[in-house]
């Protein structure tokens, strides 16, 4: 399993027959080093429709055939407003299983709407499962005390983690979340993109670090291979 970050929230998991797309937001993103037409990804999957995680989920699918894996209102977004059908809607808690592995839903706190403003259902994040590793993509959140449970029912490989703080968690909480979740690695995302998130990684990893948990600050189109 190698996954490989695109920027911002943007992640890879390539699989030995299967490739996992997740917040796809490439066009607009000044830390993309790839463009949304380079990728052909089998599955998508959505954490929630804010704009710089869904912008290029219509185009990647319409153009891929990728089933599109989200919360209800994403998905059924996806069937009234580009005719899309290949797509599974979920709901918080929900877990699905398919020949390359599962996903579950998470609860996240945030919110989701689409660029226009309409209901974008409820945030999430996933526990993927594949190839005997878990990563948990957290998706934008603030810590919360149900992490604790998700630590406990998955030995989580690899917590990507939202560091940016303003519109998720900063580095601080970040560290309350890995003591919960007890992942082997983090990873740090939705940061340093634009301004308003910028933050220190390097006081973030030796925070991680003192903590007990090792680290990855990856590049743009830097990969982990686990």
């Amino acid at each position: 399993m190698k996954i490989r970050f695109h920027g911002h929230s943007v992640l890879e998991v390539q699989l030995e027959d299967t490739n996992v797309l997740v917040d796809p937001w490439l066009t607009g993103n000044p830390s993309a080093v790839v463009a949304a037409g380079d990728l052909a990804p089998d599955v998508i999957l959505v954490t929630h429709a804010h704009a710089d995680h869904w912008s290029d989920v219509p185009q990647i699918a319409q153009a891929s055939g990728a089933l599109v894996v989200s919360n209800f209102e994403i998905a059924e977004h996806l069937k009234r407003a580009y005719s899309y059908e290949n797509v599974l809607g979920m709901n918080t808690g929900g877990e699905s299983r398919f020949d390359w592995g599962q996903v579950k839903l998470t609860h996240a706190l945030h919110s989701s709407s689409f660029p226009d403003g309409a209901y974008g259902g409820n945030p999430n994040g996933f526990v993927l499962t594949a190839e005997g590793k878990t990563l948990y993509m957290l998706g934008d959140t603030a810590p919360f005390a149900e992490m604790q449970w998700i630590g406990e029912d998955h030995d989580i490989d690899v917590a990507f983690m939202p560091i940016g703080d303003l519109f998720t968690m900063g580095p601080r909480d970040a560290v309350r979340a890995a003591r919960m979740l007890r992942p082997k690695l983090t990873v740090p995302i939705h940061y340093n993109t634009f301004p308003p998130i910028e933050v220190d990684t390097a006081t973030w990893a030796a925070d991680m670090q003192a903590s007990g948990f090792g680290t990855s600050i990856l590049a743009p189109g830097e990969s982990i291979t686990l």
